[in-house]
């Protein structure tokens, strides 16, 4: 459900800094720097950061003392000080991810450092909303059991995700008229936190997923990121300079509703051909049995004849939608991810990088394909990362990406 907000664009700009945003401000870029290069001595960080010696060791006393932050042994035998190594403390915060997908929900708990604690998963035909927060709460309160009074205390809250319109595609589901009437009408992170009681931060699924391609992916991270995730419809979002293209609505850069065509030259919407939606339409208009089941244990080999008409078309579309992409905002890297085996996901980068080779030559450059790291869970680990970083680290990856890989 989309609200809209009365503020003027230009509002938020003409702010002051108050001395305790700097302060937050210079800490946040010191967490950063050691989430970012684990391990970084505390020289530098104050060569990285360009705050003052005195100033980083106030900072990294106080991060310490809140148990964000762990010493290791101190580093000697190096020219200069001794230097004192840092890392995340596990243990100094936690996150909940939930995915509210098309056909599955996910739930999982993981600490500051990325770390998964627990997870749960459940499959359906479609979200019924009359269900399946009771049962995400449920799962939630389930996953929290198993941590201590205090570790309950460091949880940041829900970082929720889902598509930012369920609308006409619940219908190509089987789901009934009233289910797509009643998502219209839900504000999905109000209702979680309603549901759970726990702060809650909402998501749209492909802005979710491509966040967590930027941040598994080794550094120096390229400066702008286009993620597609193939799963039941095609997520989609991009990173540029360190910043989810999120738009006042939370939907922008829905790259699973660009428009391109068919082997016919017929208009289409990218979910319509290069999802798994897609290869069961195919398999269902041929007379074939529609796979249910985790994707993962359908019996593809059987399904092969589908397939790989399907991933000839699905990376037809795709190289159109990266192209499109590429065009709109400069990407370096455009990467291809999906609930799916890993040999199939790995036949559909290769067709995509085929077909994107046989289409014309016009913009100034073609991004770099690539298999995505996020892996299947890409966005719900997206979602519960969202919200951590947005409480304790800097907006500001720059800070470190130019040097991290010295």
């Amino acid at each position: 459900m989309r609200i809209e907000s009365d503020e003027d664009v230009f509002e938020p700009i003409v702010r002051g800094i108050t001395q305790t945003g700097v302060r937050l401000a210079n800490e946040r870029a010191v967490l950063t720097l050691i989430a970012g290069i684990p391990g970084v001595s505390n020289a530098d960080i104050a060569r990285r950061s360009g705050l003052g010696p005195q100033t980083t060791a106030r900072i990294l006393t106080d991060l310490e003392a809140r148990d964000l932050i762990i010493r290791g042994d101190v580093l000697r035998g190096r020219r200069g000080q001794p230097a004192t190594p840092y890392r995340l403390n596990p243990d100094g915060g936690y996150s909940l991810g939930v995915q509210i997908g098309w056909q599955h929900f996910e739930v999982l708990l993981q600490n500051i450092a990325g770390e998964p604690v627990a997870a749960t998963r459940r499959c359906y035909p479609y979200p019924d909303p009359h269900t399946v927060f009771a049962e995400i709460a449920s799962d939630v309160e389930t996953l929290l059991s198993g941590l201590s009074q205090d570790q309950r205390g460091r949880l940041a809250g829900i970082g929720v995700t889902s598509p930012g319109n369920f609308g006409p595609l619940l219908e190509r589901l089987g789901a009934p008229g009233d289910i797509r009437a009643k998502w219209a009408k839900i504000d999905i992170g109000a209702r979680m936190a309603a549901e759970t009681n726990l702060p809650t931060l909402w998501v749209n699924d492909g802005n979710a997923a491509a966040w967590r391609e930027i941040t598994a992916h080794p550094t120096p991270r390229p400066k702008g990121v286009a993620g597609f995730f193939v799963g039941t419809f095609v997520g989609g979002g991009i990173v540029s300079e360190g910043s989810l293209l999120e738009g006042p609505y939370g939907n922008a850069a829905d790259l699973g509703a660009i428009i391109v065509h068919d082997r016919a030259g017929r208009p289409a919407y990218l979910h319509l051909l290069a999802s798994l939606h897609a290869l069961v339409q195919r398999i269902l208009d041929a007379e074939g049995a529609a796979p249910s089941g985790p994707v993962h244990k359908w019996n593809w080999a059987a399904l092969e004849p589908h397939v790989a008409l399907w991933l000839d078309d699905a990376g037809h579309a795709l190289a159109q939608a990266v192209l499109t992409t590429t065009a709109m905002v400069e990407i370096d890297l455009a990467t291809i991810n999906g609930d799916l085996p890993e040999s199939i996901l790995t036949r559909l980068l290769n067709s995509t990088r085929a077909h994107l080779a046989d289409l014309p030559e016009l913009l100034s450059h073609r991004p770099r394909l690539a298999p995505g790291l996020g892996g299947p869970s890409a966005a719900v680990v997206g979602a519960a990362q969202l919200l951590l970083f947005r409480r304790h680290f800097s907006r500001a990856w720059d800070l470190f990406e130019a040097e991290a890989g010295k």
